[in-house]
């Protein structure tokens, strides 16, 4: 026989009820600090995966980038164009229009031949000193492969000139180099860089 008074009964209900409260509490708490962590780890393997696919798209980006430099051959006549990643296939040089050159469309290397401008630049430059140096901006359109893909890239780059004295027949022109001034770009944009850049007489 209990020898509990109510009083001591009810003190005794109440802690136990206390204790499934507390314990109700712990559980609930259990849950979810499962559910957060199994939230934060999908979350960060998300993450992880978006960083993978855009480093991946960022690569592959760069690899089908086309970065043209030149080799500087036959004495400064011509100028061969490269690209470290790529095999060009089919080159166009795009003049300004005010020089009067029309566009080239080199057959065989991907070169900028010095003889396709050089009169009417040493005609602009003509009645000054022998010795002068600038940039002629010139559109350079490519095609090349990208893998199995044929791709194509344009862009405006400085061809880098100087001229200099000879003793018998004048003056010459010499080819001293490739810089990529921007990529794009159009004739439009040629002509106005070459009407705010040409070389005054």
């Amino acid at each position: 026989m209990s020898t509990e008074t109510p009083t001591e009964r009810q003190e005794a209900a109440a802690t136990r009820r206390r204790w499934v409260t507390l314990a109700e509490v712990v559980a609930v708490a259990g849950v979810l600090i499962a559910a957060l962590t199994l939230w934060t780890n999908w979350s960060d393997h998300r993450a992880d995966e978006a960083d993978k696919i855009a480093a991946q798209s960022s690569a592959a980006h760069e690899r089908s980038k086309i970065d043209l430099s030149a080799i500087v051959q036959d004495g400064g006549d011509t100028l061969l164009l490269k690209d470290a990643r790529h095999d060009l296939q089919d080159v166009t040089i795009t003049f300004p229009r005010a020089l009067g050159v029309a566009a080239q469309r080199p057959p065989a290397e991907p070169v900028i031949d010095g003889s396709w401008f050089s009169a009417p630049l040493l005609k602009l430059t003509d009645g000054g000193a022998d010795d002068r140096a600038g940039r002629l901006p010139v559109l350079v359109s490519v095609q090349y492969f990208d893998g199995d893909a044929t791709r194509s890239a344009s862009g405006i780059y400085d061809v880098i000139w100087k001229t200099e004295g000879r003793v018998l027949r004048g003056r010459a022109l010499k080819l001293e180099g490739l810089r990529v001034r921007q990529r794009g770009g159009d004739q439009a944009k040629l002509d106005a860089i070459w009407a705010k850049e040409k070389p005054a007489a």
